[in-house]
């Protein structure tokens, strides 16, 4: 394999011939047969591995922007294994000492961070073994910020590359004894360089760059499935479902109540003017045969309801689920009650009640153990209240992303390649902010070509042309427009 010159040469102890062993390397990824990329891709990168000596201060290899001198310091970002005694070369992405050009423009954009990031996600999950062998920095353009002393201190081996370079380091491997962890990273590091570049791998090698590609990109858009959502609610038993619209949130939910608890339970919504009244308990108007036609009552509410229930069984689960949970003013909502929401605690917690409100609470007012919470949340709702601290440190949180398998089985070829194209749009452009608004695969889910292009325009356009007009995606309005006319050119085409 092309790249297997270069694993030698990381897991090798002989540093000896130090320059012609990495020039070797460097040109065995390039060309069909046996190289990874194509020979045009070669020239989109230098390599420089300068001869060691005892006065050579830290020994590196490195594949460079072709700008740059032919020695003395470099900019921009580059490749660089870095070889140290008696451990593998350190493995990693770097931005040269000299600054961040002529790669400003790849290295600030969004997008490179969030895979750098993803990468070293999916290599810990993947070759870590319970451990971490990856880091990556959350900005690279930050070469004022070291790796973190939590880091080096984890990899005592390579100190002197990090008291050197600890600042310009913004993605790293350090290699174990599986070879296959390290050929995976410098894979991955290296296909992510060249397409930054311009260069995917020749025809040959596509199948290894869409399986590890679709690995790492899994650490993108993390999404939970229903199965750890049940035991998470078995340990936790509150949890909230957060993701942007279409990624089927309140499916799931509804799926859980359906499948998971035999139906037993509820589903309710939240909107701006739900109140504590409504989900605790309060007064509320009851019809009299007195003169005054009505009197007030104690009433209790969805909560209240929900614990009641859950009491008529309690060798079974009972599901409360709360749909657009955060778009009522949750602190409000809980009032005291809040104190109830504690799955960790060691002793039955109670609140006392203003009113009493009959069987089975009275005046007292507690939640069952079999009852659950599974609250729904849209992410992409900013005219919602946001969740205060104490709300979250009570629910778990977990995430709900688009999905490409789900497109995959049911959408039709416009469709797929439309969601691609978004998809990718928001993973190069968008801030952390942005990010959580992608459409989900619900947009996309249309089989018939002809009904798919109709369903992009009168269902994702609105959407996205909502995003515009809010300024939701301020930082890359043009790629979205550029999208918008796309789609539109498919509708007139049909």
């Amino acid at each position: 394999m092309s790249v297997a010159p270069l694993v030698d040469i990381i897991h090798s102890s002989n540093q000896a011939s130090w320059s012609q062993r990495n020039k070797t390397a460097f040109e065995a990824l390039f060309g069909a047969s046996e190289g990874r990329y194509p020979k045009a891709a070669e020239k989109a990168v230098t390599p420089r591995a300068p001869e060691m000596s005892a006065d050579s201060g830290v020994p590196f290899a490195a594949y460079i922007h072709p700008s740059n001198p032919p020695s003395g310091p470099y900019s921009g970002l580059s490749f660089v294994v870095f070889p140290v005694t008696g451990a593998p070369c350190l493995v990693g992405l770097v931005v040269g000492t000299q600054g961040l050009s002529p790669d400003e423009a790849i290295l600030g954009r969004p997008g490179h961070a969030r895979k750098a990031l993803a990468i070293c996600s999916w290599l810990n999950k993947e070759f870590g073994a319970g451990s971490f062998v990856a880091w990556a920095k959350q900005d690279p353009t930050r070469t004022d910020v070291q790796v973190p002393e939590k880091v080096r201190d984890k990899w005592p081996a390579y100190k002197s590359v990090f008291d050197r370079y600890g600042k310009e380091i913004y993605a790293v491997y350090c290699p174990t004894a599986d070879r296959t962890g390290t050929e995976s990273a410098v894979i991955a590091f290296l296909d992510l360089l060249f397409e930054e570049r311009g260069h995917l791998p020749i025809t040959s090698c596509r199948t290894s760059y869409e399986s590890i590609q679709g690995a790492w990109f899994d650490h993108l858009m993390p999404s939970v499935e229903r199965a750890q959502v049940v035991e998470l609610l078995e340990t936790r038993r509150y949890v909230i479902v957060q993701g942007p619209p279409g990624t089927g949130k309140t499916m799931m939910a509804t799926e859980l109540l359906r499948e998971d608890y035999g139906g037993r339970g509820r589903s309710i919504q939240f909107h701006p003017n739900t109140t504590y009244e409504t989900f605790i308990g309060g007064l509320a108007p009851a019809t009299s045969s007195g003169e005054l036609g009505f009197r007030f009552e104690p009433t209790r509410g969805f909560l209240m309801e929900a614990a009641a229930e859950a009491l008529l069984d309690p060798t079974r689960k009972y599901l409360l689920h709360i749909d657009e949970i955060n778009r009522a003013d949750l602190g409000k909502v809980l009032g005291e009650a809040i104190f109830l929401l504690e799955p960790t605690s060691t002793s039955d917690r109670k609140i006392s009640l203003p009113y009493d409100f009959g069987e089975p609470f009275h005046r007292t007012f507690f939640l069952p153990n079999n009852l659950h919470i599974v609250g729904t949340m849209n992410s992409a709702d900013r005219s919602i209240a946001m969740v205060d601290v104490a709300v979250r440190r009570r629910f778990a949180f977990v995430p709900l992303w688009p999905r490409m398998s789900v497109v995959e089985q049911y959408g039709c070829d416009t469709m797929r390649q439309a969601f691609k194209d978004l998809v990718s749009i928001f993973v190069e452009h968008a801030t952390e902010d942005a990010f959580p608004l992608v459409p989900g695969h619900s947009y996309f889910l249309e089989a018939d070509g002809a009904r798919a292009r109709r369903s992009l325009q009168v269902n994702l356009r609105p959407l996205l042309d909502e995003y515009l007009a809010q300024g939701y995606v301020g930082g890359f309005a043009e790629p979205i427009r550029g999208y918008l006319q796309r789609i539109h050119s498919l509708a007139v085409r049909s």
